[in-house]
Formats: structure tokens, sequence, C-alpha cells
């Protein structure tokens, strides 16, 4: 009976990461670019009471078995890649990216890391860069004296200055996808890295052969997080708890009654 106490107990302690998922995924419902994770479960260990095949007699095998289950953990948060809403804004410097793919950014230790937040400025010599100054890569640099700024759906970044007739290309913005974006890391700041479950990253140009989606200019997309549907995950996750911890309770009360019998 000791393990109907710690399966119910498993099942608690599942619910209870599910539960911080859904908070993180809440927390950032209106956090640009931001990929919502859903919470895979799977199940523990059997305990073996009659093996499933076991020989019976000499002629006949045991059919199904007896075995028991010693309860579920939390396996993996997948990053789901759907698409999220766009908010134009009409800023030259918010791209959005329509279709697959991330912006490649460079971080200060050299690393380069991925993302969907199209949220870009310019820092104090032009280049291109996140809201956290992380430089926007291929590196791109307008001019301080642009005034218009055009980025096509292919990337191609133009500028037009003082005196100037034709807009001239400062630039062109390279996507990268991957063969599984559920398996990049989330390293905040609306940042993912490649990991061996992502696979190297594929780079090409917007629109290209590479299956990328194309840039959409003065845009912003939202976070693909449905608050909606993160609500009725929190309903489930409440009422799975709630069960799990009626199991300890109606386990507990067997207890008290077989201690009752033994005294």
């Amino acid at each position: 009976m000791f393990r109907s106490l710690y399966t119910a107990a498993s099942g608690m302690q599942a619910q209870e990461l599910s539960l911080d998922n859904i908070a993180n995924n809440l927390a950032n419902a209106n956090t640009s670019g931001f990929r919502r994770r859903r919470l895979q479960f799977e199940d523990l260990l059997y305990q073996n009471l009659v093996t499933p095949g076991a020989p019976n007699t000499q002629q006949t095998i045991i059919p199904a078995g007896l075995q028991v289950g010693l309860g579920s953990r939390s396996a993996a948060t997948e990053v789901i890649p759907q698409q999220g809403n766009f908010n134009f804004t009409g800023n030259q410097l918010d791209l959005a990216i329509q279709g697959a793919g991330f912006f490649q950014v460079l971080l200060p230790s050299g690393e380069i890391a991925y993302t969907r937040a199209g949220n870009f400025t310019v820092d104090n010599v032009g280049n291109l860069v996140t809201a956290d100054g992380n430089p926007v890569q291929p590196g791109i640099t307008i001019p301080p004296d642009a005034l218009t700024i055009t980025v096509g759906n292919d990337g191609t970044v133009s500028v037009t200055t003082p005196g100037q007739q034709q807009p001239a290309q400062v630039g062109t913005i390279q996507l990268a996808t991957f063969q599984n974006p559920g398996g990049l890391n989330s390293v905040g700041q609306n940042l993912f890295t490649a990991t061996g479950a992502s696979g190297d990253p594929i780079v090409g140009t917007p629109g290209g052969a590479e299956g990328l989606g194309s840039i959409q200019q003065g845009a912003v997309e939202e976070s693909n997080v449905n608050v909606v549907d993160e609500f009725v995950n929190l309903i489930l996750a409440q009422r799975s708890y709630e069960a799990n911890s009626r199991v300890v309770r109606a386990a507990d009360e067997m207890f008290q009654t077989l201690n009752g019998l033994t005294t």
C-alpha cells in the first residue's frame, strides 16, 4: 500500500512542474517573438508481479501479465514553433518573419543566438541591434544621415540619404532554420541557442530555397501563447493535482483502518 502514496506523489510533482510551465507561458503572453513551451509526461517504471508472456504451463503462456505502474514524471518541455500574430507598428526597424526562420544575433561571448523578436534599433555607431544591444548577424550599419530605411521581403536593407536619388543597399538580413526547432535551448532575452537536438542551423536568404519565411517590415511578431488554451491547461493541471491528492488521502485512511485492526 505504500506504493500508492509514492505513485500519487509523483503525479502531484509532475503537475506542479506543469503549473510552473503554464505560469511562464502566461507571463510571456505579451513578449514579442516568444515561443510557448508544452510539457510532456511519461510513465515511470513498472513492477512486474507477473511478466507478460511468461510460461503458464508447458503449452501455454500468460497473455497479459500483471504490472503495476509507479507513477509519472515530466519528461520534456517542447518549444512550439507556431506562428504568432503580427502587430503592425509602422516602425522602419520593426521586422517580422512570415513563415519559418530566426533572426541571428551575436552575443557578447561570441556565440550566435537566434530570435523571433524583430523589434530592432540602432546603437551609437549605427549598427542594427536587439533591444539588449546584441548586433544582428550579418552586421548591418545604418548611416547616421539616413532618411528612409527599406527592408525587402528577401532581407535586403536599403537606405536613402540627402542628395541621393536612388536607395543604396547597406546589407542583407539572413535567417536561420533548424531541422528540429523544438530542440532549441531557451536562454532568456527572447533568445535561443542551437543544441545537438535542434541540429546545426541552416542559414539562407528569406524566402529562398531553404524554406525560410519572408521579412515583413513595420511589424513585430507577438507571442504565440493562447491565453484561453493556457487557462484550460491550468484547470486540467489543478484537477489532476487534486485527484492525486485524494489518492494520498484515501491511502492514508486505509492505513488508519489497518492500524486499527492491528491494535
